[in-house]
């Protein structure tokens, strides 16, 4: 009885001592720059795996095992803080803590490539930026809304189009996507050959992005790159060093649902960490009729740090999803019904089987692998290799046998029925061989697959060396290789036995290709069964870039530049010819200054000219037959020259940048197809194409940028900006126009006065307003109102060769709303958010095209339930 008091004692004694060396450490962190909590800060105790995340006021409690030891506080995009504690009694409390923002800050990551991911913050000369967080992304973008929302609500940006799930368009400045630099952790994604982007080969980024960056104007990048109306940074997560994952579901309007599941495995002690998500969505359209859509999203990467000196991290990605389209309508039609889409139908009589003859389809994996290499303290080298594969297209009809049910009258409006594939089948099965636009029964409809399929290859690498404490340089080197293919195939017969009259060789095609994101992968029509056409262009570039910057405790100086080489080939196979290869230089110099009158007040200047080469197509022919063929006279070089200036303030509790800038860009070449009625607008089966070129065009932007946040309590935080522009042709216009199915011009080549005329697609004033608000514990609710005015419809030069003068479009505003709702889930985090878009439900036209105009789209939805662990 005396042994088992005695264990019983000892025990109790051991027990004892164990739990008096557990202690708690409590505190707050806050952002220093407006004074408001962190939520979502992790506070880590050295060396172990305890850890403690702060809460919706950015409070926190960690259990450590010692009276004293080390912590790390940490919070992404901003300076990590490490401090020594001492228990008093088992406890210490840290009151508030500070967290300074940095931007450039890579304490949450094992590596991203910190030369080549040129965030502003990079740069001690400021420029025009805003900055929109992961939360951001995760709470108002995403689900049924394309990244580019997220971006909306910045000064001088504008994003349109409701056509369909990452259908939208970017505008910074006036300027469209095609001049705005699309970055990805460093990896340029405009489109070599047009500089388009397609945000619906990117619908995953808002799962995986840890920030977008927005710089307006001439930007932060010394990368030889299409930066006109600015440079969007995009910058995916890497293997995480913290430990954890999540499972989130979200649903919205029109049956959208989606489930999203991540895992971070953390760094394990030999140095390897890495990352994984996938999600799977599906919608029976986004607000328009046979706006269908599905999709999914894989990310997978794996960090390794090897030594103090280098670091690698190497991901995956992609995004497959197909999609239904719509195009613009009327004004009749938008006010009758906005919601028409005359391109969709059912494929079976019962009306469960939906399919549009306008559908994209797309899968562009991405796979890059950064190194980082610290040479020295003075010195890094820090390099991405990445290489992407597109594959897919968009679907339209072919041939004259659409059938479509009755009319429909709506408002005294007269609409053309659905298409009728029920119908058409049955039509087709009569005719066999389809293709023969004379023969009784008419040629037949297919649904084709015009394809755009691409292998990228690209290397950027970047030496940076810090010669002192003031004065700081870099080198590096851009090369990108590209081959695209471009053909049509046959997606659909609909009951016709065959496919002619749309190869040099009549051959009748009778294999059919899926319009599936998955299969096109690999299963594409071989060059015997193309149709209607099939060539190929290469572009292979090359630049080398460099930046100095001296910068002292209140005054900076920079001067960036870049030299490039840029080489064009196409081969038409139809026509078995191949161009030669033409090569063209291009550079760009950019300088600054900025000036802290004090800790709060700064104000910069910033100036830059580029010479930018072509596109390809406007390198070389658009006419049937001539397409190797250069245009003649050559395309010169397109010259930009823009200047900016700013005065940010930052106080106590608000934030205020202003920005100016003036933009000339010269020697513009333009190239569009129209069509030609023939003088019979009533009958369509006579219409022919048209190429419209467009040499020595001159566009002129200028205006002013004001935004502001303030955090006027503790719980109640105010934004606001304004943007006004001045967006305008100036001078004259070289016009040609070209029959492009027989190569001959029509009439003579013209000078058409463009001056005066204003840039059409993006308004020309824009102002927002918004506010968080956090009520109680876990809740807070949010709401932003844009207003948007001095907005021109499309202008262009019609074929009479005057200029189509464009009206100015209804000023509209935009409401948008939300709440969320986190709080613990044992020792997790649940989080609840639910958005209203477009709140009053506000039906307006936001662009228009040679062919009518498109819409905001009405009210809709969403809601996700997060679960982190």
């Amino acid at each position: 009885m005396k042994k088992i008091t005695f264990y019983l004692v000892v025990s109790f004694l051991f027990v004892s001592v164990i739990s008096f060396a557990q202690g708690t450490i409590t505190g707050t962190i806050n952002d220093s720059d407006l004074g408001g909590p962190l939520s979502g800060a992790t506070i880590v105790e050295y060396g172990t795996d305890n850890g403690a995340v702060t809460d919706f006021d950015g409070n926190f409690e960690l259990i450590v095992e010692g009276d004293d030891g080390t912590v790390t506080i940490s919070y992404l995009g901003y300076t990590t803080q490490t401090f020594v504690y001492t228990l008093s009694d088992g406890v210490l409390v840290l009151e508030v803590v500070t967290l300074a923002p940095d931007p450039n800050s890579l304490a949450e990551i094992v590596v991203i490539g910190t030369g080549v991911v040129q965030l502003a913050a990079g740069r001690k000369t400021p420029t025009a930026v805003s900055t929109i967080s992961a939360e951001e992304i995760q709470l108002r973008g995403g689900a049924n809304r394309d990244l580019t929302e997220s971006i909306a609500f910045t000064p001088s940006a504008t994003v349109t189009g409701n056509n369909g799930f990452g259908d939208s368009q970017l505008f910074l400045r006036g300027f469209d996507q095609t001049n705005i630099a699309v970055l990805l952790n460093g990896q340029p994604v405009n489109g070599m050959e047009d500089g388009k982007v397609y945000w619906s080969n990117w619908s995953g980024l808002a799962d995986i992005a840890t920030t977008v960056e927005v710089q307006r104007g001439l930007g932060a990048s010394r990368l030889a790159i299409s930066s006109v109306g600015g440079t969007t940074n995009i910058v995916m997560k890497a293997a995480d060093k913290r430990k954890g994952g999540f499972v989130k579901f979200t649903g919205a309007n029109d049956s959208y649902l989606k489930a999203t599941v991540g895992y971070d495995s953390g760094m394990n002690d030999k140095g390897w960490a890495f990352s994984v998500l996938l999600d799977y969505w599906q919608a029976h359209r986004k607000w328009s009729a046979g706006t269908y859509g599905e999709g999914q999203t894989y990310y997978f990467s794996v960090g390794y740090k090897a030594s103090e000196k280098h670091n690698f991290n190497f991901l995956v990605t992609g995004s497959p999803q197909l999609h239904g389209q719509k195009w613009s309508q009327s004004r009749e039609r938008i006010a009758a019904d906005p919601k028409f889409n005359q391109h969709w139908g059912y494929l079976n009589a019962d009306g469960t089987d939906i399919s549009s003859e306008r559908q994209n389809f797309y899968h562009k994996p991405v796979t890059n692998l950064n190194w980082d290499f610290t040479i020295s303290d003075n010195t890094t080298l820090s390099t991405v290799a990445y290489a992407s594969w597109g594959r897919g297209g968009g679907t339209g009809p072919r041939g004259n046998g659409r059938i479509r049910t009755a009319d429909v009258e709506v408002d005294g409006v007269t609409f053309p029925g659905q298409i009728d594939y029920p119908a058409i089948e049955e039509a087709n099965t009569l005719i066999g061989v389809g293709g023969d636009y004379g023969a009784p029964n008419g040629a037949g409809y297919i649904r084709r697959g015009s394809m755009n399929n691409h292998a990228w290859y690209g290397v950027v690498s970047n030496l940076n060396h810090d010669f002192s404490d003031n004065l700081s340089g870099s080198v590096g080197v851009d090369a990108r290789f590209y081959q695209g293919d471009h053909f049509r195939q046959v997606v659909d017969l609909y009951g016709l036995s065959g496919w002619s009259n749309d190869r040099p060789d009549d051959k009748v095609v009778t294999n059919t290709y899926e319009a599936n994101p998955w299969s096109t992968l690999f299963d594409y029509a071989p060059e015997e069964n193309r149709i209607a056409y099939d060539n190929s262009e290469k572009i292979n570039y090359q630049g080398v870039f460099g930046q100095l910057e001296y910068a002292t405790d209140n005054f900076t100086v920079f001067t960036q530049g870049a030299i490039s080489n840029q080489s064009y080939e196409r081969e038409d196979r139809f026509g078995d010819t191949k161009s030669d290869k033409i090569s063209k230089a291009g550079y760009n110099i950019k300088a600054g200054v900025s000036y802290d009158m004090n800790p709060s007040n700064t104000i910069f200047l910033n100036g830059g000219h580029y010479s930018r080469q072509p596109y390809l197509d406007n390198i070389f022919n658009r006419n049937s037959g001539q397409i190797t063929e250069p245009i003649s006279p050559s395309v010169d070089n397109e010259l930009i020259t823009s200047v900016e200036a700013g005065y940010h303030i930052k106080a106590n509790r608000f934030r205020v940048n202003f920005n100016a800038y003036v933009t000339n860009w010269s020697d513009r070449t333009l190239s569009n197809f129209d069509t030609d009625d023939n003088g019979t607008p009533d009958d369509d089966t006579d219409d022919f194409d048209l190429t419209v070129l467009q040499r020595d065009v001159t566009q002129f932007h200028s205006g002013a940028e004001l935004d502001v946040n303030f955090r006027a309590t503790d719980w109640l935080t105010i934004q606001g900006f304004a943007s006004a522009g001045s967006w305008y042709y100036k001078g004259d216009a070289e016009v040609s126009i070209y029959n492009a199915d027989t190569d001959a011009q029509i009439g003579e080549t013209e000078q058409v006065n463009r001056d005066g005329i204003k840039v059409s697609s993006a308004p020309q004033f824009t102002t927002g307003i918004g506010f968080d608000a956090k009520l109680v514990k876990g809740l807070s609710i949010d709401a932003r109102i844009k207003y948007n005015a001095n907005h021109y419809e499309f202008t262009d030069v019609s074929t009479s060769k005057e200029d189509f003068l464009g009206d100015k479009l209804d000023t509209y505003a935009l409401t948008n709303a939300g709440i969320t709702y986190r709080f613990s889930f044992g020792d997790n985090t649940m989080t609840f958010r639910a958005n209203m878009f477009n709140v009053f439900d506000k039906i307006a036209i936001n662009q228009s095209d040679r062919y009518g105009y498109f819409i905001t789209g009405g009210r809709t939805f969403n809601a996700s339930m997060r679960y982190e662990f």
